[in-house]
Formats: structure tokens, sequence, C-alpha cells
């Protein structure tokens, strides 16, 4: 009989390599995420509720009703903002991911790209977690959170997903270059808010106001969310799932491929 090479025995293939250092430092940072701050879990979900209460307060204070065109004011609301969470988590917990794993770097199996995909994946999965709670406790009370259209709605909670991953990825690997621009990313949290239609319907701002926000991508994705949501809900005419995801697609081209070519850089950062 022929002899094995022996050689080749144990030899991973880098898909192998890439799955164990992927999955090793997911559960790093799961467990970092979740389990080193005793509050972690609590603020994450009382920060939605917080905004949740301001918000209706204000309103009351400023409209006597609580509704907008074709859905409840709240739940509206609570989509609203758990579509813009899961954005903003995406495009802000990449950023320092460099830093915080500089000292992993030492082993050549483990790339600067690899803790920002990660942190990508995790925040993903934990703002679906929560919005799933936030589902659950809300029809629980009444409150009308059954998706209508329930593929229209995950495929436009997929696309912010795609979205703040791309802007994470980008952001990532320039922060890390240039510092400047991690304070930068910390300061736009609010005004994305306010700009991408969470707080304040589109259809309630003139129409001028309106084809400056359609600019925005986030907003499209977040229209696109609540109709999957509230299938009589009135979006603004002209939000385009298209153009989401071809600023998508390109934010993660461009981060991709600045992680590609300043990967020594971002090492010795």
């Amino acid at each position: 009989m022929p002899e094995s090479n022996s050689s080749t025995d144990g030899v991973r293939t880098p898909w192998q390599v890439a799955r164990s250092v992927w999955f090793a430092m997911f559960m790093r940072e799961t467990i970092s995420r979740t389990m080193a701050d005793r509050f972690a879990w609590f603020w994450m979900i009382f920060e939605p509720v917080a905004f949740v209460g301001i918000f209706i307060a204000i309103r009351s204070m400023i409209r006597g009703d609580r509704f907008v065109i074709g859905a409840d004011f709240i739940p509206w609301l609570i989509v609203g903002l758990m579509g813009f969470f899961l954005f903003r988590e995406g495009m802000n917990r990449p950023v320092g991911a460099i830093e915080a794993n500089q000292g992993l770097f030492a082993y050549r199996q483990v790339l600067p790209i690899d803790p920002v995909l990660i942190r990508v994946v995790l925040e993903g999965l934990l703002r679906t977690f929560i919005f799933l709670i936030f589902i659950v406790g809300g029809v629980m009370l009444g409150l009308d959170l059954y998706a209508d259209l329930p593929m229209f709605a995950m495929w436009a909670w997929l696309s912010l997903w795609a979205l703040g991953a791309g802007a994470g990825l980008t952001l990532s690997a320039a922060a890390a270059l240039v510092p400047e621009i991690g304070r930068i990313v910390k300061m736009i949290s609010l005004p994305l808010m306010l700009i991408s239609g969470v707080i304040i319907p589109m259809s309630l701002k003139p129409y001028h106001i309106q084809q400056l926000m359609l600019y925005n991508p986030i907003a499209h994705a977040i229209e696109f969310l609540r109709l999957g949501f509230f299938e009589s809900y009135k979006t603004v005419p002209g939000i385009s799932m298209l153009y989401v995801w071809l600023f998508a697609l390109a934010l993660i081209a461009l981060g991709m491929i600045l992680h590609l070519r300043f990967a020594e850089e971002l090492k010795a950062k």
C-alpha cells in the first residue's frame, strides 16, 4: 500500500485558519461586550426606552395627537429608533477596534480587518436580539409591533446593517490613520438621527427639506423598515432600496480597499 504523505497531516487551509481566528475573536468580543460591564445589557435596553419616553413627551407637548399617517406613533418611533441604532452601532463600534486589539497583530494570522468585521457582526446580532425583545414586549403591552410585511422588514433591517457595516469598515481604517476622524464620528450621531427622519416623519416636513433628506441613504432604509411594519404607512416619494445598497456596497468596497492598502500601517499604529 502507498504510504500517506505525513508532512501534509494537520496542515490547515487559509479558510480554516481564518474561521478559527474569527471564532476566537468573536467569543472574546462577545464576553467583553456583554459581561465586562455588569450594566451592559441594561444600557443596551434602557437607551431606546429612554429615547422613546423622551420623544413621546416632546411630541405630546408639541402636538396633541400621537399618530403619524398610517401608523401609531409609539410603534413607528420604536421601529425607527431601533433601525437607526443598528446603523449607528455598526458605524461607531468598529472605530477603535484596531487600537483595542493591537496586541493580537503579533500573530501573523490576525489582520487589522478581523476585529472590525467581528464587531460589525456582533453588533448586528445584539441589535437584532434587542429589537426582538422590544417586539415581544410591545406586543404583550398591546402595541402594534407586528410586521405587516415580514420579508420586506427583514430586508430593510439587513440593508441598514450593511450600510452601517460599510461605514464602520471605512471609518475604522480612516480613524486609525487619522485619529481626529474618530472624534468627529462620535459627534455626528445626533445630527444623523435628526436628518434621517427618525423622530419627525419626513412627510410632515417642507418639500425642499424632504428633497435634501433624500440624499441621505439612512432615511431611505428607515422609511422602508417602517413600511415593512406598517403596510399603510405613507412614505415620501422617491425612496429607493437600490440607492441604499449602492451606498452600502460602495462603502464596504472602500473600507476593504483601505484595510488592504494600509494593512501594515494599521498594524504598526
